[in-house]
């Protein structure tokens, strides 16, 4: 932790997986779109301003570090709270409070630690809800933490349109999510 704390929090783009400091690779372009259509649509319903669309009720964040577990330290591409866990932001980083949702969007550069390092240790921490979201498949995988382990409670592809536990209150276009244009096929 104190290697990462050591690099200027301008600079600071990094994760510790597994007890290894990792460098996140710049998003693409279409990693970027989406990160930025997910957390709009999310937060426009369930965030500090919903202003009526949605029933509010959570605070969201891109990018911010999370201390999961020691070693542990991610930046969920999005990651959200309930209110009446976490009522104001931290001054402190990495946060230290378990988030109640997470959202990696997969790239190429990191998918294996995306979809299992990550995914085990969201499995591990109780993490209630993770969404896997896959630009080059279309695809949305949305996970739940039960005792018993996690299990995948959707699966949806481009075309379809959802709603996905625990933000059931609003449909979701996938392709939208994806910052695809809806009409468009294999976007």
């Amino acid at each position: 932790m104190e290697d990462l704390l050591a690099i200027p929090e301008e600079e600071r783009f990094h994760e510790i997986i597994d007890g290894e400091l990792v460098r996140k690779a710049m998003p693409s372009p279409r990693h970027g779109a989406a990160q930025a259509e997910l957390a709009a649509e999310i937060a426009g319903a369930y965030g500090l301003r919903s202003r009526g669309r949605g029933p509010g009720g959570w605070i969201f964040a891109t990018e911010v570090e999370v201390l999961l577990e020691a070693p542990q330290v991610y930046r969920p591409d999005v990651a959200g709270w309930r209110r009446e866990r976490l009522p104001r932001w931290p001054d402190e980083s990495p946060i230290a409070l378990r988030p109640d949702w997470v959202c990696e969007i997969l790239s190429p550069s990191n998918k294996q630690n995306d979809l299992f390092k990550k995914l085990r240790t969201y499995q591990r921490c109780r993490v209630p809800h993770t969404w896997i979201l896959d630009p080059e498949a279309e695809a949305l995988v949305v996970h739940r933490w039960t005792p018993e382990g996690c299990l995948i409670v959707l699966t949806a592809d481009g075309h379809e349109r959802i709603r996905a536990e625990p933000f059931e209150a609003v449909e979701l276009s996938v392709r939208g999510l994806l910052a695809g244009d809806e009409g468009e096929q294999g976007a």
